[in-house]
């Protein structure tokens, strides 16, 4: 069909007022079309032009090829020439513009992609007088775009792979970036450029991709890819085009899009041929691997990229490949020549084995297990999927253990250097592929993996460390090596049994065999033993104990394990304590070191009966330091030569504290509570306290010795005073002084006995007469009063009984005048 015509010429030089103006116009196109269209095909020279050019300067200029979208949907193909103005004097350059439109759906003629329109013969600069012929002739073939296309891609060799991988973004329908500008000296090679594009991209994408092979003013154009010359670059990076300056130096460095660097080297191998075979194997259209394959399968040399995108397009389509190519992709992959694979190629080629074997002949796929296993040795990959045992049966096998078996097992034997648990793993792995026997390092080996495989699964994030699933098939494959790990890991376990049950949680090591291996099924119940029975401790610790299938009497380190699996940042509580201590013997506490946990439950802060609470004397408290107390007494028989220092003096102190509230301690308690609580630095505050308490609570006890009193007053113990004024100040105190009248006399007596007794005493007394006796005198009835004094007289002497009255009478008189001065300020 006939495709409408369009000329544009631009005014004369010199006239002023118009631009140009449209000298023909075919059928169809309207007004509002012309308007859309006038903008797109206008020319601007460059700069530095003559004002009159030769001819030969005229044939150099630009010429703007196009090719645009219109808003209607239509198309439109145009070319913009610089031209010499044959009126008035001839000497000046004005510019035609020769367009075609296309509707929306027609084709070019022979169904062409625009850029094949470039080089047309029918491209006229003059507008024709009659009918308007059909400009869109075109040769017959590919030649007029392809031809020596390959040379200018050999030439463009370091922008190549850059600019593939923009104009295919600017022919993505979705995509939204910036346009692509294109710096080169000759319009004919932006053209060449989009002959490339032509060529590499899917029709559909060739089609979307608009462009213009020259413009003067990049910021404003409407095409997805436009030509600069080197003039005009920085114009178009000032307005935000990804601009490829090909005119000038190479760029530094390399784009990370896969499949632009491969589609770069097969330009560069002058094969463009592939890109019709690469489109004929499934895939997405812009995916790295269909394009790899064809390549690697032509014997183009890829990177790393293109060699692993291959491998996994390939390992993902095991069948796509006849067993031609499937040979040569896997040889070009395998090469020993090659010395620049990453640790992704690696893994693509062993998901390629692992896609392949039993499909190929072994043949086929012994290079890829080859090649594997050498990495998994010398290059320290402990990632790699590794082939079956059966891959290495032939020949091929047993070159590779040949080859690989002395480095295997020599550093299996280095104890000295430092190796992680991947790597250990995978050399155990490849040793019983190759059949390398490995017996004799197993026991080193083990000793060094176990403790590493806590520490390198402590130090990683949540979740199971990276090294789990290979370990986890290590131990399925090799039951000498599952029996000879899971050993060392229970003789671990009493060590550190929370670390071993943290990592049991991340790796559940298959340990459900004969084995007895307590430590392990201890530490691997706790988890569930806690999140059922919640904060009962001692329900954990039996259901944890009955997991380990061991009595404590035959294996002592199970109470270790336990201890530290249940309580294992905390003290036992007293009652807990005795639990444990009751569990078992004193040998097996001793063997275990259990002991240690229980000393610290019975001189811990975190019990009932060890709150600073005890200075109230409440039966709670005394209740709880009974229990303790007797735990102490328990321990320090029970393990005499094991506890010593301050732990012994802690122990004591609190035996010393149940004697003094329930029994009759040995004479000079007094000074004791100071020597051993010295003895027991740092003790706990609460013992402190608790002890201080007992001691006071006692010295304010009517019938204590008084030796003991004695030793109290002039021990000048500032804390123990401080502690016998807040007790004596107590609601209880009170009470009995106001109600016992012997009691209150008593205290008189005490409080005024020792009036010399060193700084820490007499102020103390003083204030303990001011504010807690004389209170409890005054609401005390006249007969009352008389029975203290009467009490005072007979314990002490006529002049104590003097002294009471007189400190008594100092009282009434206080009251007195302060009952009349009120009556004298009222009248």
């Amino acid at each position: 069909m006939s495709l409408a015509q369009v000329h544009y010429t631009s005014a004369a030089p010199g006239v002023e007022g118009t631009a140009g103006r449209f000298t023909a116009v075919g059928p169809g196109v309207s007004g509002a079309l012309l308007a859309e269209i006038e903008p797109l095909v206008r020319y601007e020279l460059p700069g530095g032009v003559p004002e009159r050019p030769s001819d030969d300067e005229l044939r150099s200029l630009p010429q703007a090829f196009g090719y645009f979208t219109l808003s209607d949907g239509s198309r439109l193909v145009a070319r913009s020439a610089p031209v010499r103005d044959t009126g008035g004097t001839g000497a000046g350059v004005r510019f035609h513009a020769h367009a075609v439109h296309l509707p929306p759906g027609v084709p070019l003629p022979g169904d062409r992609l625009p850029v094949e329109a470039w080089r047309s013969p029918h491209w006229v600069a003059v507008t024709p007088g009659g009918a308007t012929p059909d400009p869109l002739t075109l040769p017959p073939g590919p030649t007029a775009v392809s031809e020596g296309l390959d040379d200018f891609a050999v030439s463009r060799g370091p922008w190549l792979a850059a600019v593939l991988a923009d104009l295919r973004r600017a022919s993505d329908a979705e995509a939204a970036g910036r346009p692509v500008a294109l710096v080169e000296r000759q319009c004919a090679d932006v053209a060449r450029w989009l002959g490339l594009a032509s060529v590499t991209l899917p029709r559909e994408s060739a089609e979307r991709l608009t462009f213009t092979t020259y413009t003067r003013r990049p910021g404003s154009s409407a095409s997805r890819v436009v030509g600069v010359g080197p003039e005009d670059a920085g114009a178009a990076r000032a307005a935000g085009l990804r601009v490829h300056e090909c005119a000038g130096p190479a760029p530094a460095g390399s784009t990370e899009d896969v499949w632009a660097t491969t589609a770069a080297r097969v330009w560069r191998s002058r094969s463009p041929e592939l890109f019709r075979e690469a489109r004929e194997l499934p895939g997405e259209p812009f995916a790295a691997g269909p394009l790899a394959v064809t390549a690697l399968c032509a014997g183009i040399a890829l990177g790393p990229d293109g060699r692993a995108a291959a491998a996994g397009w390939a390992a993902d389509r095991p069948y796509a490949l006849d067993a031609q190519r499937t040979g040569q992709l896997v040889e070009a992959i395998a090469s020993p020549d090659i010395d620049d694979r990453t640790a992704p190629e690696f893994d693509a080629a062993g998901r390629l084995f692992g896609a392949l074997e039993g499909r190929c002949p072994a043949s086929v796929t012994a290079p890829l297990a080859a090649m594997l296993v050498t990495e998994a040795v010398r290059g320290g990959n402990g990632s790699l999927e590794l082939p079956r045992r059966d891959a290495f049966a032939g020949p091929e096998g047993a070159e590779v253990a040949g080859r690989l078996g002395p480095e295997i097992l020599t550093e299996l034997a280095d104890t000295v250097g430092s190796r992680s648990v991947a790597r250990t793993v995978q050399l155990l792995r490849v040793a019983r592929l190759l059949g390398v026997d490995a017996a004799e390092s197993l026991p080193g080996v083990v000793d060094r993996l176990a403790p590493a495989l806590l520490a390198e699964a402590s130090a990683a994030h949540e979740g199971p460390p990276g090294f789990a699933p290979a370990l986890l098939e290590l131990l399925d494959e090799q039951f000498e090596v599952r029996t000879a790990l899971l050993g060392a890991l229970d003789r671990m376990a009493p060590e550190d049994p929370g670390a071993v049950a943290r990592f049991l949680e991340r790796v559940a090591l298959p340990f459900t065999g004969t084995q007895a291996l307590p430590h392990l099924r201890m530490c691997a119940e706790v988890p569930e033993a806690m999140a059922t029975l919640g904060g009962d401790r001692a329900a954990v610790w039996h259901r944890v104990l009955r997991a380990a299938g061991l009595s404590p009497f035959a294996e002592p380190l199970v109470l270790r394990t336990g201890v530290g699996l249940v309580w294992e940042d905390r003290a036992p509580t007293v009652e807990e304590a005795r639990l444990l201590l009751d569990a078992a013997t004193s040998d097996s506490h001793r063997v275990a070191g259990t002991w240690a946990r229980l000393v610290d439950a019975a001189l811990s802060t975190s019990d009932a009966g060890t709150s600073a609470a005890a200075t109230s004397a409440t039966a709670t408290s005394a209740a709880g330091t009974d229990e303790a107390a007797r735990l102490a007494h328990d321990l320090l028989r029970g393990f005499p030569a094991e506890i010593g220092g301050r732990q012994r003096a802690g122990l004591l102190l609190l035996d010393l504290v149940r004697e003094l509230r329930t029994g009759a301690p040995e004479p000079g308690w007094a000074e004791r509570v100071s020597t051993l609580c010295a003895q027991a630095e740092p003790v706990e505050p609460a013992l402190r306290e608790r002890a201080h308490a007992a001691l006071v609570e006692r010295l304010l006890a009517p019938d204590r010795p008084g030796a003991e009193l004695y030793d109290f007053v002039h021990g000048a113990d500032a804390e123990l005073i401080a502690a016998y004024d807040r007790t004596a100040r107590t609601e209880a105190v009170r009470t009995r002084l106001r109600t016992q009248p012997a009691y209150a006399a008593d205290c008189f007596t005490v409080w005024t006995a020792h009036p010399h007794a060193g700084r820490a005493w007499p102020p103390v007394a003083a204030a303990l007469l001011d504010d807690v006796l004389r209170p409890a005198v005054r609401g005390m009835s006249a007969e009352d009063v008389a029975e203290v004094e009467a009490t005072v007289g007979r314990t002490g002497s006529s002049g104590r009984a003097d002294a009471f009255r007189d400190w008594n009478r100092s009282s009434t008189l206080g009251r007195l005048g302060r009952r009349i001065a009120g009556r004298v300020r009222r009248g």
